[in-house]
């Protein structure tokens, strides 16, 4: 099973860039997707997250309109395009494969995780001028 994380880099604030993770080992599909980051001196927090077929997404309020997630199931990749970066972006970004995503359908709670839950190695992202 592998997760592998890239895209990161150094940019300036209010720029862009596009992390990519590319998984293999288990059936991708099967799983729900997220990004977390975690920086220095701070626990690891989600940042945004996406459903199995991709059609839902959720986002920490400190990122929301400026980051968005996405999935190629096809592909076994997601992604996550980061615009309009801030200096409290800066941190080291992983892809998780299994944590719990739940969101509402009309009236209708939805929860779907899977029992096993598998991390990349992380990417960092500096934002800096």
């Amino acid at each position: 099973v592998q997760l592998v994380e890239s895209g990161g880099g150094l940019v300036q604030p209010g720029g862009s860039l596009r992390l990519s993770c590319r998984a293999s080992g288990f059936t991708f599909d099967n799983y729900p997707m997220s990004w977390y980051r975690q920086s220095p001196g701070k626990e690891r927090e989600v940042v945004a997250q996406i459903n199995k077929a991709g059609d839902v997404v959720k986002y920490a309020d400190s990122v929301k309109g400026r980051f968005s997630i996405s999935r190629t199931n096809a592909e076994n990749t997601v992604y996550l395009q980061m615009s309009s970066l801030k200096s409290e972006d800066t941190a080291v970004y992983y892809c998780n494969a299994g944590s719990e995503i739940t969101y509402f359908r009309g009236t209708l709670h939805y929860s779907e995780r899977h029992e096993y839950e598998y991390w990349g190695q992380g990417t960092q992202v500096t934002v800096s001028s």
